[in-house]
């Protein structure tokens, strides 16, 4: 009698992954070679210039960790133009949650790539330990070739803290080394007349943009003297306070290359103890004709019987904000005085209709593009006819709802629609502002 001879078979569908990867490896190997297989996955040998592109795009604390993997990646962390931009973050744990460059790192970048900085920018918090440790760090910077310099509060402006000689000390050092600055940016900080002298006699060939609002140490004189020796200035952002007739001639003359955008910010922080001087219109007419493009920007923080000076003769203003109420005798001049125009922006004006305002500002200021309204009154009618004026060209309209009153012809059901009719394109009102 035969013995019957029984054949252990495996599980087909537990082989069945084996075979598939037994498959995998031979197509990759016959395709590559085992020994190409293995340089394509050793990133230790990646090429200079695809690890840097890869540090570019990497967080600072990431690009440091990763620069302790071997010591090709930490060549390339030391690379220099991975440290012509940086920004330093100077924050207390006892004011701000958010992070700070650590001091180590700091020393480091002092020590080795002072020379490689060329677009630096300090962002501290509320405290002024931060920005004092801001300017220790700018008193060091001796050998450095800085191109743009910017100092950011993140809060209330905590280098106003700072003693007057500790800030030039330190903004000095960087204007008499770094004689390249193109770009600085240093608003609510307490620079002088003779930092901005010391500023021009080292970066005046080089300089184009200067933003220095709310900076109460500086003179009509001291920007004047920017203006006067700065010819390749194009953009500029200062408080009223220190613009001028002669500025502005200045800025125009044939020396000065075309102004492309002039910042003003008019602030009062008391009623009636600042008393506002008035522009000549021949003035502005020089600038105008000089740099027909310019973009002229005002920003009003008065009250309302702080508007007197302005806007009595034909200003080319071309963007106007107004973070406090204004009158409607104020808008009504807008209107006439403003044919420049592009952008109206009025956080708050009363409980009095603006129809003829409006009406009257979109039949003569032809360029207007773009409007927000917040805290005021338009009837549904009156605004409608302001559309249909406009029509198109407005490319952004932001109004509050409660800013529309219903009247007899359109309620606020009607009104989304007719608008919507005459710029065309689906438009509504606004639950909350958006500028």
């Amino acid at each position: 009698m035969k013995r019957i001879r029984t054949v252990k078979t495996e599980n087909p569908v537990l082989q069945a992954p084996q075979r598939s990867k037994r498959q995998k490896t031979f197509f990759y190997g016959s395709a590559f070679g085992k020994s190409h297989l293995q340089t394509l996955m050793d990133w230790g040998t990646l090429p200079l210039h695809v690890v840097l592109h890869i540090f570019q795009f990497l967080p600072l604390v990431d690009r440091a960790r990763a620069s302790s993997v071997c010591r090709r990646w930490n060549e390339v962390f030391h690379i220099p133009d991975l440290w012509r931009k940086f920004e330093f973050e100077l924050n207390q744990p006892a004011t701000s949650y958010l992070k700070s460059t650590h001091p180590d790192l700091i020393q480091q970048i002092i020590k080795r790539h002072a020379d490689d900085l060329q677009y630096v920018s300090f962002k501290v918090d509320s405290s002024t330990e931060s920005a004092e440790a801001a300017c220790d760090i700018l008193s060091q910077l001796v050998n450095c070739s800085i191109k743009t310099l910017g100092l950011i509060s993140t809060a209330k402006p905590s280098f106003m803290n700072v003693s007057k000689a500790h800030f030039a000390s330190a903004l000095t050092v960087v204007f008499v080394n770094s004689k390249s600055l193109s770009s600085i940016r240093i608003d609510d900080t307490p620079v002088d007349d003779p930092s901005l002298k010391v500023l021009v006699a080292n970066n005046s060939d080089t300089l184009k943009l200067l933003k220095m609002s709310s900076c109460p140490h500086v003179s009509p004189a001291g920007i004047l003297c920017v203006a006067d020796q700065c010819h390749g200035l194009r953009e500029l952002a200062l408080n009223y306070y220190i613009l001028s007739d002669e500025l502005l001639l200045a800025l125009s003359s044939e020396k000065h290359v075309n102004l492309e955008h002039l910042r003003i910010d008019v602030v009062s922080e008391n009623p009636g103890q600042i008393e506002f001087h008035t522009i000549k219109k021949q003035s502005w007419d020089a600038l105008v004709k000089h740099s027909p493009k310019v973009n002229i920007v005002m920003y009003f923080f008065l009250y309302e019987d702080e508007f007197d000076a302005f806007f009595r003769e034909e200003t080319p203003v071309t963007h106007l904000y107004f973070g406090r109420a204004v009158s409607k005798a104020m808008l009504g001049r807008i209107g006439m005085n403003c044919p420049r125009l592009i952008e109206l922006v009025v956080c708050a004006n009363g409980l009095q209709p603006l129809d003829d305002e409006l009406i009257c500002i979109a039949e003569r200021c032809k360029n207007l593009t773009a409007m927000g309204l917040g805290e005021c009154e338009v009837t549904c009618r009156g605004f409608i006819e302001f559309v249909k004026m406009c029509g198109g060209r407005l490319t952004q309209l932001s109004i509050m709802e409660e800013v529309l009153i219903p009247d007899n012809d359109y309620n606020l059901d009607q009104i989304h629609s007719e608008v919507s009719k005459h710029l065309g394109r689906m438009w509504f009102p606004d639950m909350m502002p958006t500028w």
